[in-house]
């Protein structure tokens, strides 16, 4: 078992960076992207994670 110097280490910290850059490139996109309360909201959501 590897031993986790750093929180960037954890894998699951890993897979939530990416989860996040995934949401932040889709609510760029079409509609979602001019309602700014919801886009605002959901990428303030996503961030928490982290």
């Amino acid at each position: 078992m590897s031993k986790i110097e750093r929180f960037e280490d954890l894998k699951v910290w890993q897979k939530s960076r990416e989860m996040n850059l995934k949401i932040y490139k889709l609510s760029n996109k079409g509609t979602f992207a001019k309602d700014f309360g919801l886009r605002d909201q959901i990428r303030r959501a996503s961030v928490s994670i982290l």
